[in-house]
């Protein structure tokens, strides 16, 4: 009986520890962030996690997995500038 609460107990702390570990590595999830600044009128896509130094005018959205939902994202998001239309000559 001992035997088994040691195995438990055992189990239980790996577990835990698994667990602990992929929280601590959350933050650094790999993706696609649109980063705005209302007083310069831009917006950038990045590809770290944004900290936002002035959150009365910066804001960021994300994370998205691909390229392409971000630029969706960014085309969504009324602060955000429209892009110029490439023209083709």
């Amino acid at each position: 009986m001992k035997s088994l609460a040691i195995k438990s107990l055992l189990l239980a702390s790996m577990t835990c520890a698994g667990a602990t570990a992929c929280f601590a590595a959350w933050p650094d999830y790999k993706g696609f962030w649109v980063v705005g600044n209302l007083t310069a009128g831009t917006c950038e896509i990045v590809t770290s996690n944004p900290v936002m130094d002035n959150p009365v005018t910066s804001f960021s959205s994300g994370p998205y997995q691909s390229l392409d939902d971000a630029k969706l994202a960014r085309s969504g998001i009324p602060q955000c500038p429209r892009e110029p239309v490439a023209s083709t000559k």
